[in-house]
Parts: structure tokens; C-alpha cells; sequence
């Protein structure tokens, strides 16, 4: 709870966690730390929040699993659900529209900045740069983005030539998938069961919240073209303009971006709906860390693994692409949000805290804007 409390920069505090649990803890070695930190990387979900559960699970097994995942992933719930009460009391008021005008082209700078960012580390060959235009190209024609995401799976496989193995140095070993996993499947299962005859709207957004986590592959950021295609443009539950501001609140929070699921519930269905999105968008990757760690080593030294998470990652790039100009095409561009946006985008160039720059950006729009 108290590092889910500052964290502020989403995967930087990968970091923080593992000098934690190394150096001041020694709860893991630095083998299995590095090793929890490319398990992280690989699989679909917000790092931070994964490797918090890994940790806990290294550490304690499920049960220190469930505790470090929930104590981390706290503050950053409560924090959002108390701004999205605000703002749905505030959002109309003059001043408020003002700040939330300048933040919607902050986050543009921002989603703009992580797909230079993804693009550095996916894009290194021609294939790439094919796999990742061919991406931007179909979510531009709305095609589902978990559609393009198995595609460009398929593509990296046909594609890429045998990618070089990670031989793991972790004491991790072959063993059965923990009992308390299959005990929390089974919850998740009735859960949803009950939510479904209750209440057939929240379930229809505990689904999609669930699907959009599943599918996250590349770290938080990746759930941001599935909320935007999902919520926006086919169940039109929020419009553009709204999502972007509850993107804003998302990095103004300590945690992941996708703490943005909350604010989303909220706005749909009360607190209720906050808290019923927020666990369905944890509730994969979390159930993925604790079942996937005793198989890592051999899924990690698979040459076909490899191919198709290199595929997936470079669709990521084209699908945050697509996103930053459909974000864009929301805004009602002068020449103030110009000049604002290309701060913005220096100043993430530059590595400056994001939180600084929202602050820095919500104080300029309110005088400004």
C-alpha cells in the first residue's frame, strides 16, 4: 500500500518494487526478480500491478499473491473513485471545463509519447513496421481490436524468423498449478454467474472489462485503443471527450492507466460499477501470474512464443497510432493547444514526470484555456 500510494509513472515503479523486494525485504533473489520482471513485460496487464503479485507470490505464495496485488492496486482504486464522484458533480462547471480542455490535450501528448516509446523497442526490421502499419490500418476501419491483435499473432509467426531464446536463470521449476488458483477461478466464475442474473448491464461491463485486460498485451497503456474502440465507438456508453478526461484522472493517480476502467463504471453505474470493472480489469493478469510462473521457463523458451508476443507488441504501435489521431480529432485545435501539446510532448521526451506534466498542464488550461 504505501509504494501503491506514490505510484506515480506506472511501469517506472517496476523499480521501487524490486528494490523492495530485494534489497530492503530480501523476499527474492536478483535471478528471480529480473525473471518476474520479463514475466511481467510478456504477459497482457499494467506491470506494476503484475509484478506487486509476483512478489507476493514468490514470497508467500497465493495468499502473499493476493495481499501485495490488492494492497497495491488500494490506493489507486480509492483515489479514482472519489474523483470520479467529483467530476461528475463538477464537469459542467466553467472552471473545470477549462482545465479538463487543456488535460484532453495532455493526454494526447501522452499517448502520442508511448507509441514513439513502443515503437523504439518493437520496431526494428521492415516486418515490423508491416505488422504494425497493417494494424493502424485496420483499427482505423474499426475492425475489432482483439481481432487485429490475433492477427498480427498469426502474422508474427508466419513472418518473423526464429527469434533467440531467454534461457532462465530462476529457481523457478515444473510443478501443478496452485489449488487456491482453481479456488479463485471458481469465485470468479460464480461471480460473474450472479452479476449475469442480476443484472444483465453490469455483467455486459464486467465482460468487457475482463476481455480488455486479457488482451493488454505491452503493459497498461495497451488497454487504452480497447477501451477507446469498446466503449466509445461500439457501445457508446461514454463519448471521446470523456474518455480523455477519465485518462486524465487515470494519470493523476498513483497506479496504472487502467485504473481509467474505474472512472468508467462509475459513470456508468455508480459505485457499484467502479468497483465491479475495477476487479474485472485486474482479474486476468493477476490469475495469469500465479499460474503461469511454475511454466514460464519452457513457455519463455519457446521460438513460436517469442514470434507471437514480437507480432502482438508491434500491432500495439499501430493501434496506439490510430488512437492518437482519433484523440487528436476530438480536440478543437488553436493555437494555445497547439504550442501546449508540443510542451507536453517535450517534456515526456525529456523523461519529466508524467504527474508534473498534468499538474503543469490542468494549472495552465485553468489560466489560460
Amino acid at each position: 500500500m504505501r509504494l501503491g500510494a506514490t505510484a506515480f509513472g506506472g511501469p517506472a515503479m517496476v523499480a521501487y518494487i524490486r528494490k523492495m523486494a530485494v534489497e530492503k525485504k530480501h523476499w527474492l533473489n536478483e535471478p528471480s526478480a529480473r525473471d518476474g520482471v520479463a514475466l511481467c513485460q510478456t504477459i497482457p496487464g499494467a506491470t506494476a500491478m503484475q509484478m506487486a503479485a509476483y512478489v507476493g507470490f514468490r514470497a508467500r505464495g497465493v495468499g502473499g499473491a493476493v495481499a501485495s496485488f490488492a494492497g497495491f492496486g488500494l490506493p489507486a482504486f480509492l483515489f479514482m473513485m472519489v474523483l470520479s464522484a467529483l467530476y461528475a458533480k463538477t464537469h459542467t462547471m466553467p472552471s473545470v471545463v477549462s482545465i479538463f480542455n487543456g488535460l484532453q490535450v495532455i493526454v494526447v501528448a501522452l499517448v502520442a509519447n508511448a507509441t514513439l516509446s513502443f515503437g523504439r523497442t518493437s520496431i526494428k526490421n521492415w516486418k515490423n513496421v508491416f505488422n504494425a502499419i497493417l494494424a493502424s490500418v485496420l483499427f482505423g476501419l474499426k475492425v475489432n481490436p482483439i481481432l487485429v491483435i490475433v492477427i498480427s499473432a498469426l502474422l508474427g509467426v508466419i513472418l518473423y524468423d526464429k527469434q533467440p531464446l531467454s534461457l532462465s536463470a530462476s529457481a523457478v521449476k515444473k510443478t501443478h498449478v496452485p489449488k487456491p488458483l482453481l479456488l479463485i477461478l471458481l469465485v470468479a466464475v460464480t461471480g460473474f454467474s450472479a452479476i449475469y442474473f442480476l443484472d444483465r448491464r453490469l455483467f455486459d461491463l464486467a465482460a468487457l472489462m475482463f476481455r480488455i485486460d486479457l488482451f493488454a498485451f505491452g503493459g497498461g497503456f495497451a488497454s487504452v485503443p480497447l477501451m477507446f474502440h469498446e466503449v466509445v465507438e461500439v457501445r457508446r456508453w461514454l463519448d471521446g471527450p470523456t474518455l480523455l478526461n477519465g485518462i486524465v484522472l487515470g494519470q493523476i493517480t498513483p497506479g496504472p492507466i487502467v485504473i481509467t476502467a474505474t472512472f468508467i463504471g462509475y459513470l456508468i453505474h455508480g459505485l457499484l460499477g467502479g468497483l465491479i470493472a475495477t476487479a474485472s480489469v485486474f482479474l486476468p493478469s493477476f490469475m495469469i501470474v500465479i499460474g503461469i510462473v511454475p511454466y514460464f521457463d519452457r513457455l519463455r523458451s519457446s521460438p513460436h512464443f517469442k514470434k507471437v508476443i514480437t507480432g502482438i507488441l508491434c500491432s500495439f504501435v499501430g493501434l496506439l497510432l490510430t488512437v492518437t489521431l482519433r484523440f487528436g480529432f476530438d480536440i478543437h485545435w488553436d493555437l494555445s493547444r497547439i504550442l501546449l501539446a508540443i510542451a507536453a510532448f517535450t517534456a515526456l521526451i525529456l523523461k519529466i514526470d508524467i504527474l508534473w506534466v498534468v499538474l503543469s498542464g490542468g494549472a495552465i488550461s485553468f489560466i489560460f484555456l
